[in-house]
């Protein structure tokens, strides 16, 4: 092999430097250290199951409590076919829960 003009050596380091720089961007060096660390890992990725979890019953919770209110305020109106139909939905739940 012969050897890289002047040139061409520059313009490699240019583009190694630019990849260096971009691989640190990505944070490529801390992916690789929490691949290695795998307790780090699992820990990290409890945490972040426990919070979507809890996210998804606090937001699940708010928008229950919305139709809920919602309900209610369509039975206040007494809207004659939706009126019935809730009375309808509240009558046949009432009769499962009975024992």
């Amino acid at each position: 092999m012969g050897e890289l003009s002047e040139g061409t050596a520059r313009r490699l380091a240019r583009l190694i430097e630019e990849l260096a720089v971009h691989l640190e961007k990505a944070n490529v060096a801390e992916y690789v250290q929490l691949l290695l660390e795998p307790r780090r890992l699992l820990v990290l990725n409890f945490v972040a199951g426990l919070a979507r979890g809890l996210g998804i019953a606090v937001g699940f919770t708010l928008l229950g409590a919305l139709v809920v209110v919602l309900l209610q305020r369509v039975v206040m109106l007494n809207l004659p076919l939706i009126g019935s139909f809730i009375a309808d939905i509240v009558r046949i739940v009432q009769m499962q829960l009975r024992p």
